[in-house]
């Protein structure tokens, strides 16, 4: 079942907020939505990468009130533990990217669930988590 993707659309709850109730909606939003696109048991005793890409909706020079993205990863990490993977130590490999939805995109074999975030119109989490690479491979 890997590669796996997904979107959760809305805009992310930053780890370090005070709002304790709100960062707990938010990881049960992110994992009630990978489990509705996952059908299968957690992915056991694989080494994963797991791509996120926030495609947020600010002017151009206003990205002040977007979150920074490494303050996004542990809530979306915890909320797929038990869920896509058996534990998070299975994540070898980590990427975590902001785009701006107002930015210009050059596109090339954009993917449908891609393709669906940009439909909805709105801010969206583009989730992809497929085998790592080699971990004897260094490059």
């Amino acid at each position: 079942m890997l590669p796996f993707e997904f979107i959760v659309t809305g805009k992310p709850v930053s780890y370090q907020t005070k709002d304790k109730k709100r960062l707990q909606t938010w990881k049960a939003t992110v994992r009630t939505r990978a489990e509705y696109c996952w059908k299968a048991e957690p992915a056991i005793g694989l080494l994963l990468r797991v791509t996120i890409t926030h495609y947020y909706d600010a002017p151009p020079g206003q990205e002040d009130a977007v979150p920074d993205s490494d303050n996004i990863v542990k809530p979306i990490r915890d909320a797929l533990n038990g869920a896509i993977y058996v534990d998070d130590y299975q994540i070898s490999d980590f990427v975590s990217r902001r785009r701006n939805l107002n930015g210009s995109f050059r596109i090339k074999g954009m993917s449908p669930v891609l393709a669906e975030g940009f439909c909805k119109g709105e801010e969206f989490l583009h989730i992809l988590i497929e085998p790592a690479p080699d971990p004897e491979t260094l490059n």
